[in-house]
């Protein structure tokens, strides 16, 4: 009758440790979700910080530079061909 109670306390030690690896390996997946979903979220703050400053800076009226510049370049190029 001795061999049958450590039959049980091995059995028993068996699912334990089954168990026990199987709350590691859920802990772990958890852990990982969380740092994807963390990732998820940053990167949507992220993009939605662009959106933001790009509407932003379409909302500004155009401001003098470049754009002006641009025509009379041209204007002058065309003068230059026709001499």
């Amino acid at each position: 009758m001795t061999k049958f109670p450590t039959k049980i306390s091995a059995a028993r030690r068996n699912a334990e440790a089954l168990l026990s690896r199987g709350k590691t390996q859920e802990s772990s997946i958890k852990l990982e979700q969380e740092r994807e979903h963390d990732a998820m979220v940053e990167k949507m703050a992220r993009l939605r910080a662009l959106r933001l400053a790009k509407e932003a800076a379409d909302r500004e009226p155009p401001q003098r530079g470049s754009h002006d510049r641009a025509p009379n370049r041209v204007a002058q190029v065309k003068n230059r061909a026709k001499d």
